[in-house]
């Protein structure tokens, strides 16, 4: 069995997930990205194949309690969020279902490289899922300026 060469896998998870705003702390190890949720939540994110092996397909967030295990999984397809993608290839001539797939060792995309638009929509999707298990924060309401003035002017009498 030939070892996959992790090097895209690394890039395309810091290309998503590497900045921080999609879940705290990433880091990635192996063809895994982890990060933090707050709190005692964590998210391990790898992409899947979901039909054909050695074909990645979809991205695969997981929710983990530091202490207790798996909370929650979902599986997005990239069919699902990107939809069938045109390529400059007469063997495809309806486009293709983006995908990586491993040839020898080797991952790369197949036919087609997403976008940094197609990534800002998977990453939003992810932001979306993930945004469920963080803790909600409930805005004070700000008292208006007038208000805290007068409150401030009885005050001071």
């Amino acid at each position: 069995m030939i070892p996959i060469e992790k090097d895209l896998f690394v890039a395309e998870l810091n290309r998503l997930f590497g900045d921080g705003t999609v879940m705290d702390c990433p880091v990635v190890v192996g063809h895994v990205c982890f990060g933090s949720l707050g709190n005692d939540l964590r998210v391990r994110a790898e992409f899947v194949s979901s039909h054909v092996q050695q074909e990645y397909d979809a991205l695969r967030l997981t929710i983990l309690n530091r202490t207790d295990g798996k909370v929650d999984q979902l599986q997005l397809s990239f069919s699902t969020i990107w939809g069938r993608k045109p390529v400059n290839n007469p063997n495809f001539p309806s486009g293709v279902l983006p995908h990586i797939w491993v040839d020898r060792g080797k991952a790369e995309w197949y036919a087609y490289h997403p976008t940094n638009v197609d990534m800002d929509k998977l990453r939003q999707s992810c932001k979306t899922y993930l945004n469920v298990f963080r803790e909600q924060v409930v805005p004070i309401p700000k008292r208006s300026a007038k208000k805290a003035k007068t409150v401030r002017n009885e005050s001071e009498r």
